[in-house]
This record gives C-alpha cells, structure tokens and sequence, in this order.
C-alpha cells in the first residue's frame, strides 16, 4: 500500500507547487525621478554650499513601499519595492537637483567632509514622504539655511501635496514632484542669501613697530681746566 500511494503523494506535492508559483506576482523596484536637467556646464565658480546633514523620518528606512490608508494607517505594498535606500536616493536627488538649480558645482555632503567652509549650509528634515491609493503624494519637513559664520539665515516648515491617478508608479512620480517642488523653495532660498560672493580675507597688518625710546638730551658737565703751570710752595 505504500508503494502505491507514493506516486499520488508526489503528484499532489507537485501540484501545490505549481499553484504556489503562478500566485507569486513579479516585484517592481522604483526610484524618485529627479524631473529633467538643463543642457549647462555648472559653473566652478558658483555658490558653495553644504548639503547636509538630511535626516529621514524612521519609516521610511525601508526598502518595502508604503500606502497610506483612508484612516491615516500605512501598509506595504506587497509587490513594490524601493530600488536601495530611499534616504541614499533622497541625498543624490537634492543634491543633483540644486547644483542645476543654483548653476554650482560647489556642493559638498556633509556626510563627505562636515568641516567644508560653505557660504551656505542646508539643514533638511523630512518627517513625511508617502501616499496611497486614495491618498496624495504628501512631503512634510523642515528646511534651514545657516551662513559661514553658524547664523541662522533663514528657516521654513515645508508641507507639500500632488494628486496621482492611483498606481504606484504614478504615485512615485507624484512624490518625486513633491520633491522637486522642496528643492525648489531650497535654491530660491541659497541664492537670495548668498548671492553676495564672500569677500578676500584682508591681509594681516603687521604690529605697529614702537618708535626708538629718544634719550633726554645730556646736560653738559662742567670739568676743571687744566692748567700747564707749575705751582711752588713755599
């Protein structure tokens, strides 16, 4: 009886296998589009800014694709995926978008090197990036601008929507809208406050060398003459 039974359990095995197959659904990867790039040569000698740091909300620290719900709850998307890390593609994306916005090749990551004298340094927080079926693309955050010497220049709570027809993919062009709408506001910013190019640095003057302490003029000293004769005493 064994042997007899062990064809139709390995038919049956193969069967569920099949059926499990044909439900797995293919995985989409998706990354925020940076929208199109002037046909310029930055300038080298444009504004210098810092970029960073740029902190990311902790959920959104994932690879899986987040939908917003009607009750305000996120889900993932079950065959959706970000293509690496959403805060890595956020940092490339802001920092591609104003170099062409601002026409500089002069930005700097803080991450690469915090210690790079900039006439500016950006300051981003971004509390909220996601949408859903019914939901709009919605970026919420902070932006602030500090000068070279560590003064606040100028700060702004952002909040930012864009409607989508539904898919996900039109839901990640909608975000990357959002985006660029944020990148935006930044580079009107940069350029109001440094449009002023930094000035040389004056050259040390050099210590003012004291005049030569003047002695008081001598008095002259009376001295015996000094008489060529002989004196006798008697």
């Amino acid at each position: 009886m064994i042997v007899k039974r062990l064809p139709l359990t390995l038919l049956l095995t193969g069967l569920l296998m099949l059926t499990g197959c044909s439900h797995i659904m293919p995985v989409s990867y998706y990354q925020l589009d940076g929208g199109p790039v002037a046909n310029k040569t930055a300038d080298k000698d444009g504004l210098s800014v810092l970029l960073g740091p740029i902190t990311v909300a902790d959920y959104l620290q994932r690879e899986a694709v987040l939908q917003r719900q009607d009750d305000g709850s996120l889900s993932t998307a079950l065959t959706s995926r970000w293509a690496g890390s959403l805060a890595t593609d956020l940092d490339r994306q802001v920092l591609r978008q104003l170099a062409n916005q601002i026409n500089s090749q002069r930005l700097v990551m803080a991450s690469d090197n915090p210690n790079y004298k900039a006439q500016v340094q950006v300051l981003l927080t971004i509390t909220r990036l996601d949408s859903g079926p019914r939901q709009p693309a919605v970026l919420e955050g902070q932006w602030r601008l500090v000068g070279r010497d560590g003064q606040l220049l100028d700060t702004r709570l952002v909040h930012l929507e864009e409607k989508h027809k539904g898919p996900i993919a039109d839901q990640v062009r909608a975000q990357s809208e959002v985006v660029q709408q944020l990148v935006a506001q930044l580079a009107s910013a940069v350029k109001s406050h440094a449009s002023t190019p930094i000035a040389a640095e004056e050259p040390r003057r050099k210590a003012p060398v004291p005049a030569a302490r003047q002695e008081p003029p001598k008095m002259p000293v009376a001295e015996p003459i000094r008489i060529d004769a002989e004196v006798f005493r008697f």
